[in-house]
C-alpha cells in the first residue's frame, strides 16, 4: 500500500485561497514543458511594455517536468531542460518537489539525491510543503548571492499545479507560469489536479487577475 502524502501546509493555506482567489492565478500559461519561452522573461513581457528580470527558476517535478515516481527528466523534454539549464546555470535552477526534498515525505533526503543526481539540478531540501515553504526558498536564494536575486519579483516558479506551485509564486511576490497539460494524460491525473483546470478559466471569466510581483526597492 502506498503512503498517503498529506499536506497541511496547502490545507492551511485555503483560508487565504478563499479570501483571494487570485493566489492560485498563473502569470503564464504554457500546454507543456516544452513550450516554455527561454528565456522566461518573454513569458510576461509580451506587450512590450513591462520590463521583468528572472535571475531564478524554481521548478516542481512531479507532472512537470518528469512523471510522477520517476526521477529522470521526461524523454521528450530533454532538450528543453538543457537549453533552461544554459539560460540559468548552477544555482539559478533549483527543484522544488512536495515529494522528493520534502522532509515530510523524503525524510532521508535519498529521493533528493536521486532526483539530483538524475537531472544535475539542486533539489531544495525544505520543511514545509508548497505553497507554504516561500521563506526557505528565499533563504536559499540569500545563502547564494552568485544566482544574482535580491528579491522574489526576480523568481518564477514552473509547475503544473495551481494549489501549489502557483499559489507559492504568488505568495512569495514571484512570477508563476503554469503548465496546464503536464506529463500524465489528464483522465489518469488526480481528481484535484483536474478540477484545477475548469477553475483558472472560471475565475479569470469573472475578472480575477494574478497578483502582480512588486520590487521591494520600488
Amino acid at each position: 500500500m502506498s503512503k498517503l502524502n498529506l499536506n497541511l501546509s496547502a490545507s492551511l493555506n485555503i483560508f487565504k485561497l478563499i479570501a483571494k482567489p487570485s493566489l492560485c492565478l498563473p502569470h503564464a500559461t504554457v500546454p507543456t514543458f516544452n513550450d516554455l519561452p527561454i528565456p522566461l522573461n518573454k513569458a510576461f513581457s509580451s506587450n512590450g511594455e513591462k520590463k521583468v528580470d528572472i535571475k531564478a527558476v524554481v521548478l516542481d517535478k512531479d507532472d512537470c517536468f518528469a512523471i510522477p515516481d520517476q526521477n529522470d527528466i521526461y524523454g521528450d523534454y530533454n532538450e528543453r531542460m538543457e537549453a533552461l539549464k544554459a539560460a540559468y546555470p548552477g544555482r539559478r535552477l533549483l527543484i522544488v518537489s512536495n515529494t522528493a526534498g520534502a522532509k515530510s515525505w523524503d525524510k532521508d533526503g535519498k529521493m533528493a539525491s536521486a532526483v539530483e543526481k538524475a537531472t544535475g539540478i539542486p533539489v531544495l531540501p525544505h520543511g514545509v510543503k508548497k505553497p507554504g515553504c516561500g521563506d526557505e526558498i528565499m533563504s536559499y536564494f540569500r545563502a547564494h548571492p552568485e544566482t544574482g536575486v535580491t528579491g522574489p519579483h526576480q523568481i518564477a516558479v514552473v509547475g503544473d499545479r495551481l494549489a501549489t506551485d502557483m499559489m507559492l509564486a504568488n505568495m512569495m511576490g514571484s512570477y508563476g507560469i503554469w503548465v496546464k497539460d503536464g506529463v500524465v494524460p489528464h483522465q489518469q491525473k488526480s481528481i484535484w489536479s483536474r478540477v484545477e483546470r475548469s477553475i483558472a478559466p472560471f475565475l479569470i471569466a469573472r475578472g480575477y487577475t494574478a497578483p502582480e510581483p512588486v520590487s521591494p526597492f520600488e
